[in-house]
Parts: structure tokens; sequence; C-alpha cells
């Protein structure tokens, strides 16, 4: 471990430890403190033991952090904090070391004085892990000995020890998540945990976090060190995405008011999409809260003062509205609170009121005197919201045109829409099929009482590069927003949605993928509820056709291809037809029902937002103006993409 130079560290021991319950139910249901036993589970206990460490750093008294990836998935998590105290805990009897990571509900962050500023509000984080672990080894260092105890799902299989001497201090803590607990998988995705630990280091300029991935021969080894912090966050995200931006500089905004700090980093850049990332003590604050709501109100505020100042808005003007001034806006707000109030146990909103107060005073003030000081930037800013301010009000009129189009014709309903019989949301869907050709195919073959049929053909409007006013109107999407009922942008309603599911059907080809992408692309920007509660579905149409006389089997790969024509031919006797299905269109309605549509045989992939920042950034990058930041992409991922024979 790392020695920390110079460093008094303040009073911190086995006291200001404190228990509020025993450790209890939380291997009989994982899901009441990390979420799921899924993947998002298993990195989430990465997260709790790193977090220990962040919470040191923020304190002040971590500079390095380690996190390693062993073979056979053991996660190892080093630092060169304090050490967890290893005296004894006056309530239990125990080493306070051993009561953190086998009593729930126990920690320095309930007021003992341990951490001022903590992201773990309810000390659940130690012995939820070590609950949830076949297996956890903690290792101590206090500037004397070196500490050491091992538990086995929960328990602890010996007293606290030494081990040896050491003039160093930190915590390293080594585990193996249990797999009777995360049954579905126990393996990490690397750049999941990149993400986050990159995340963390932004949000904690000058912290050193490091990443080791050692499973494979070659081990992976990244430094993650931000000395600009949230301005190296905007930076990061704009490279990224291959984003032009309008000024040079990002700029940035902090305040302090006693314990509590608040900062923010802005850029514009030459998208149509806005993106602000909100955190609360480092942690993602998804659903926002009040750091984020004084944050807008005081940037509308700010922009619609400052352009009445200088008369760029006339006396007759309406003022600019909220999406006005966040269009191309990207924006990380991070505050760090005594006792945050968070709403849910999930974290996902700040609920405390002082906090809305503090932001919108430092973004009215200090964002007012950057302005003036740099009237160019303050002026190309201007000349962005007003150009969405008009291209807001040019959606509102072709909206009203759309609208008396609709009322004016005998049906509201798309013309190619074969509908279904059954009305409501509830057990209904849709499918939007590529091309009229598969779209008669699945016509004829689906069952008509719950299952609609609307069929596009061409290439649409990519809304990646477009903003909403050039949506109503237009011929290939205007369709798909009637059919589903639910309208778009600011008027989206999804309690109107007239399907429960929306599939997507397209071929198995480039031209099927890009189909794919830019309906996505249009519901994420547009209509990103469907998304969010579900309603979107992909579906997976076979790839081939093996056929032995009357014995017929469809694969939806290469290798169950291969394995049928094994089970039909065994030992090479006889032959069997294969057919590559090339389109859609090449399959008559009962092949397309059995093996595509039929919600007793057919396979689809529902597409969820699992990360929407990650989702934000893939989709600018596909479907953006810049080729480099794409061609990186598909380098990277190439080893995804099955070869489809095309």
């Amino acid at each position: 471990m790392a020695e920390i130079q110079n460093t008094t560290p303040q009073e911190y021991d086995s006291n200001q430890i404190q228990v509020l319950e025993g450790l209890e139910a939380v291997r009989k249901r994982p899901g009441m403190y990390i979420g799921s036993t899924g993947p998002r589970g298993l990195h989430h206990l990465v997260y709790e033991i790193v977090d220990n460490s962040i919470d040191e750093a923020l304190a002040g008294y971590c500079d390095k952090i380690v996190v390693e990836v062993l073979p056979g998935n053991i996660i190892r998590v080093r630092d060169d904090g304090r050490g967890i105290p290893v005296g004894i805990q006056p309530q239990t009897g125990l080493p306070a070391v051993t009561v953190v990571f086998t009593v729930l509900h126990a920690g320095g962050k309930f007021g003992g004085g341990g951490y001022k500023v903590s992201g773990g509000l309810h000390g659940v984080g130690a012995s939820v892990v070590n609950a949830l672990s076949e297996w956890l080894e903690v290792e101590v260092c206090d500037g004397k000995h070196r500490y050491y105890q091992r538990f086995e799902r929960g328990k602890e299989c010996e007293p606290l020890k030494i081990i040896g001497d050491t003039t160093e201090t930190g915590t390293q803590v080594a585990f193996q998540a249990d797999p009777e607990i995360f049954q579905e998988t126990t393996v990490y995705d690397f750049d999941t945990l990149l993400t986050r630990l990159r995340e963390q280091a932004f949000l904690n300029a000058g912290v050193y976090i490091r990443l080791r991935d050692l499973r494979e021969k070659e081990p992976v080894d990244i430094e993650l060190h931000y000395e600009g912090g949230i301005r190296s966050f905007v930076e990061h995200i704009h490279q990224r995405k291959g984003l032009e931006t309008l000024h040079d500089d990002v700029i940035y905004l902090a305040a302090k008011d006693g314990d509590t700090t608040a900062e923010v980093a802005m850029q514009y850049n030459d998208s149509y999409n806005e993106l602000i990332l909100s955190f609360a003590n480092n942690i993602h604050t998804t659903d926002g809260g009040t750091h984020e709501a004084g944050f807008k109100a005081a940037l509308t505020r700010v922009m619609n003062d400052y352009a009445r100042r200088y008369n760029i808005l006339k006396e007759n003007d309406k003022n600019l509205a909220g999406e006005d001034v966040r269009e191309g806006l990207t924006a990380i707000i991070s505050v760090k609170l005594v006792e945050a109030q968070f709403e849910g146990q999930t974290k996902a909103k700040l609920g405390n009121s002082n906090i809305r107060a503090l932001v919108d005073g430092l973004v009215y003030e200090k964002l007012m005197t950057y302005f003036e000081e740099n009237p160019a930037v303050a002026r190309s800013i201007m000349d962005k919201c007003l150009s969405a301010s008009r291209a807001r009000e040019a959606a509102r009129k072709a909206r009203e045109v759309a609208r008396r189009k609709s009322a004016l014709e005998s049906a509201s309903l798309p013309g190619k829409l074969a509908d279904c019989s059954q009305k409501g949301a509830e057990g209904t869907e849709i499918y939007i099929v590529e091309g009229d050709s598969a779209g008669g195919s699945a016509k004829m073959g689906r069952d008509r009482k719950f299952q609609a049929i609307l069929p596009l053909w061409g290439k649409m409007l990519n809304v990646e590069k477009a903003r909403l006013d050039k949506v109503y109107g237009n011929d290939k999407l205007m369709p798909v927003v009637t059919a589903l009922g639910t309208g778009i942008g600011d008027e989206f309603d999804i309690s109107k949605l007239r399907y429960g599911k929306i599939i997507i059907m397209a071929d198995a080809d480039v031209d099927g993928s890009h189909i794919r992408t830019l309906l996505l692309t249009f519901f994420f920007r547009f209509m990103r509820p469907l998304i969010e509660e579900g309603h979107v579905c992909i579906a997976q149409p076979p790839l081939f056709k093996v056929s032995r006389g009357k014995q017929v089997r469809y694969a939806f790969s290469d290798e169950e291809r291969d394995q049928y024509i094994r089970e039909l031919c065994p030992d090479g006797n006889g032959k069997c037809d294969v057919q590559r299905y090339k389109g859609l269109g090449e399959m008559d309605p009962e092949q397309l029902w059995e093996t595509t549509m039929n919600p007793e045989n057919r396979t689809m992939l529902r597409v969820s937002m699992e990360d929407a920042v990650k989702a934000d950034e893939i989709f600018t990058i596909l479907m953006g103006d810049k080729v480099g930041p794409r061609k990186e992409f598909i380098e990277q991922n190439a080893k995804y993409v099955q070869n489809l024979d095309i």
C-alpha cells in the first residue's frame, strides 16, 4: 500500500462506529439492498466498496485507490486512507472493522464524526457486500500493524488478527460474489466498471484511481486522474461524441456555504440535444432534484435577463423557454453536503431544499458575470437559444397544421396501418415492418385480434441531425406517431399509447440494421418513456431454414444452423436443404407467423435504458455528423458483430 506523507489524521477510532441494527435478511432479499441480483447488482458490490474509499478521499485522507479484477472474477480494492478502525466498538464489544462488515447500518456516517460528507447514507455497503459474497477478506493498516480477517457468506471465520508490522495506512478488501445469490452471472464487465470509476475520478478532482483487469493473458491497466475535475468531464463527453463546441472554454462555477459546496461545469455544442448530469455526494441523481431544479431555473433567468439588458430580445418578443436555453448544452452539477436527503431507496433524486437556493444563486450571479466579461461567448450562445426558440415556434405551427390535416381526413390513423380488432394497450402489439413486401406477409400471417401491422418504406429522417419541427409532416415518421397515439416531445402522453408492445421487425442486413437504429434514435429522442417503460422490442426473425424431407428447423445463428444440419443429417448421411433468408419478404405468411410473430415460439429483444448517458453517447456517435468517433466505435466493437453473410 502507498504511504501517506505528512498527514495527521483526524481522531477516528472505534467510538465513532455506531450500530443501528443487526445484519439480517440481506441474503434472503438482496434486491432490497443492491437493486437486483443480475449484472447491475453484481457491479453494485464493487461500487459499494469503492465508495467507502471515495468517502475517505472526500474527507481528505485518501489519494490513491486501486481496483483490480482478478482471475476467477475476484475483486480487490485498495486505498491509502486511514484504515477502518480496529479498536473495540463499545456497543458490541467487537473490533470496529468486524462490526462494519457484519452489522447492518454500522459505520462512521451517522453523526459519529467519521465523515462530514458521504454518499453512503444508510451505512449498509460493506456489510451487504460481505453478506452477498462467497468469501471476503479485509486487511487494515493503521501505521503500526497489518490486521486481517476473513468472512464467508457474511460470517466471520476467525477473529481479527495481526499478520505483520507496517508504517502504511489504508484498507484492502477482496471478495468473490456468491453464485448462490448471483445465479445469472458472476462475471464483471470491464467497460461498466471503467465508466463508473471514470465518473468518480471526474467528480473528485485530483484523486487517483487505477483499474486493472488481470483475467486475460494481456492485463488491462488504466489510470484515471483528472485535475480539471468536472470541467474535464464535460470535455470528455464532447470528445467521445465528436461534437463541435460553440465556445472554447468550459464555463466553471463554484460556491460554498459552510460545509456545503456546489460546482457547475457547462459548455454548449452544435447538437440539438441537452445532457445534464447531476450528482450529490458523488451519487448520480438520475431523477434530478433540488440542485438540478435550481440550475435550470437560474439558467433560464440569466439568459432572458441578459438578452433583455442588451436588447437581443426586443420589447414585444416572448421570453426564451427552458428548452430553448438548454438546447445543445452539456452540464455537470455536483454538490457535496452534510446529511444529504435522497428521495427513495435508490437515491435517484436529491431533496434538500437549501441546495436549490445555493445552486440558483451561484448560477445566476457567476454566469451573468461570465457573460458580462465574455460578450462574444454570450452572443454565440444567445444566437443558438434564439434559433432554438424559432424552431420551437415552427414546431408548434407544424403541429397545428398536422392536427388540422388529421381532422379533415376521414380517418386519423395511417392508411397503411392494418389495425387489430382488440382495443387498448393491454395485450396488443404493433409490428413496424420494413417494406411493403414484408408488410404483406405480416398482415396475412398475423393474429388480427391483437396484432397490428404498420409497413414503412425507404429510409426515414435521422432525427439526431434534426429538430422537432422537421418531424411534423415527415411522411416516414408521422405514420408511426399517429399510429401510437402518444404525441411526441413535450406533448408526449404515455396514457394514450394504443399498443402495449411496439415491435421493430426489419431484415437481418445492413439496411435493416440502419432502419432499426433510425427508429430507436427517434424513440430515444422524442418518445423516451416508451423505452424507459419497456414497450419497445426488436423482433428476431430466423436467418436460416434447414430442412430434410418434411423435417424443418429454423436457425437464428450460424452455430444453430450447423447444429440442425448435424441433427437432420447425422454422420453426413443424406443431404439437408439450407435456405438463407435475405429478407422478411422471402418468408410466406405461415413461416413468418410460426418463427417471428407467434408468442409461443418467437424470440424478441426488449430495448431497455440500462444507462441513459451511455445510450445518449452511442446514438450521437452512430447517428451524428462526425465520422471519426463512429469509425473508432465500430473498430472497438467489431468483435461483437456476427457475420451475417450479407
